[in-house]
């Protein structure tokens, strides 16, 4: 549980104190909900596109919170509720509600030196792999990783900052929209292991080409320290075109060592005879260096498990953890909610839910999955557009509609406006026939004509990026 100083928070994070004894302590969670804001909390008041989070502040103070952050100036009522409460009001500086979480949980993570951090980013498969980690790590060490897709600028000091008293070991995811980003929350959370899943085309629209969006990656190498007896340590994929770019750039120059997993026979950790069970799932051997070898048959579907499982199998073996037992729970781990999660409605209807999030190289990954699992009815894409990839979204969309024709698909549907159609046309142009493509402006129309033509045996792919709200699709048709 958090616990510090009012005196040791203002000069950890550069912040006025407006109210209160610097002698005072604060003990509880940090929180940027005043909802979840209770006894010896900190309340941060963050402003947001359509709330002020500082217009919270009293309700916070009132549920008995130790400490509020304000970023604006605060008029004399909230200081006079404050000192009436016994309540901390501190403004930080440039009211930078973002870098002094960082600055903090920078602060909280430099007095537990005993923590073990393993950092988790790339372009693709990130939360299935700091899942992944968190199932094998948990097998015989106390792990704290993050939650749900709290893997930003606030996510992962939040993350930090929630550890509990026992952890050992913390599992921080970290994405990103920008350069610079992963470096601050490297810097922050100190890692001595990382693992870069892959370098693919995810915010290229941000970043400008793959090479940025692979620097942008590299960054966490920039926070990497020693923790006891583990030295710092990069696992890569050895398939990724831009691993040898990375590991020759950033991690060797930093005296990072690096390590590679794929399915090469030179490789640390590798897979061999892959296959996919009739239900989706990939069955393949993991072989380590010393000759430990294990077959393995995650529950999570697809392909694109593989690398994923490789590369937590690498981390799970630098920690000297027993692999027979960290393999076990990695392969029973479910698959996380809206990421290839396989459900059946009441008619007989299997929906795979992949609509969390989307990439070129991650929609792919998902029509192979559905191409390859069994089903005795339709096979049905329904695909909606992908965010973030700037002069690249027309080509780049161009690319899935024209590998998901060449599927040999049931029925192609895709959901949303100019790029949607930029799918169905490429779809097209690779033969897909005029009566296996739907065009849909909206979610809501897909479903109300869809869902009722779905009957036992389909099976169903619903992909997008977040954005598009595919999700209310996929509940459409299992309802």
């Amino acid at each position: 549980m958090f616990s510090m100083d009012i005196a040791d928070l203002v000069l950890a994070t550069g912040s006025q104190l407006l109210e209160g004894a610097p002698s005072a302590h604060v003990e509880g969670t940090v929180e940027i909900d005043s909802r979840k804001a209770g006894p010896g909390s900190v309340f941060v008041a963050f402003l947001g596109e359509k709330v002020d989070g500082n217009d919270y502040a009293p309700a916070a103070i009132k549920a008995g919170a130790s400490c509020v952050v304000v970023t604006r100036e605060p008029d004399a009522s909230l200081l006079a509720l404050a000192h009436e409460h016994g309540c901390a009001v501190v403004r930080p500086q440039d009211d930078d509600a973002e870098e002094f979480l960082l600055r903090l949980a920078h602060e909280w993570r430099a007095r537990h030196p005993n923590w073990l951090v393993v950092g988790v980013t790339g372009s693709v498969g990130k939360t299935t792999t700091k899942d992944l980690l968190r199932a094998g790590i948990a097998s015989a060490r106390h792990v704290h990783a993050t939650q749900g897709n709290l893997n930003n600028l606030i996510g992962l000091p939040l993350t930090v900052l929630s550890a509990p008293d026992d952890a050992e070991v913390l599992v921080c995811e970290m994405g990103m929209n920008h350069p610079d980003e992963i470096r601050r929350m490297a810097a922050c959370c100190a890692p001595t292991l990382a693992v870069i899943t892959n370098v693919g085309t995810s915010h290229i629209g941000l970043l400008g080409s793959r090479e940025n969006i692979a620097r942008a990656k590299a960054e966490v190498v920039s926070g990497m320290v020693a923790s006891g007896d583990a030295e710092p340590l990069l696992v890569l994929t050895s398939a990724n075109d831009y691993t040898p770019f990375i590991a020759e750039n950033f991690a060797r120059p930093a005296g990072v060592a690096v390590a590679y997993v794929g399915e090469r026979e030179e490789d640390d950790v590798r897979a061999t005879d892959v296959q996919l069970t009739g239900t989706g799932e990939a069955s393949f051997t993991v072989t380590c260096k010393d000759g430990w070898s294990r077959r393995v048959t995650p529950s999570v579907p697809g392909r694109q498990v593989v690398p994923d499982f490789l590369l937590a199998m690498a981390v799970v073996e630098a920690l000297g953890l027993n692999r027979d037992v960290a393999a076990d729970a990695m392969a029973a781990m479910p698959a996380t909610s809206m990421r290839l999660a396989v459900s059946e409605s009441p008619r007989g209807v299997r929906v795979i839910d992949d609509s969390y999030n989307a990439s070129p190289a991650s929609m792919a990954a998902a029509l192979d999955v559905l191409s390859e699992m069994d089903a005795t009815g339709m096979r049905v894409a329904v695909l909606g557009e992908m965010g973030e990839l700037g002069s690249e979204e027309r080509r780049l969309h161009g690319y899935v509609g024209a590998y998901a024709a060449a599927k040999g698909l049931d029925m192609l549907v895709f959901i949303g406006g100019e790029l949607a159609e930029e799918m169905a046309e490429a779809a097209r142009t690779m033969g897909a026939s005029e009566d296996r493509l739907q065009l849909f402006p909206t979610v809501d129309a897909a479903v109300e004509t869809l869902a009722p033509v779905f009957s036992q045996g389909d099976l169903v792919l619903v992909k997008a990026s977040r954005s598009c709200g595919l999700d209310a699709f996929a509940r459409g048709v299992l309802r």
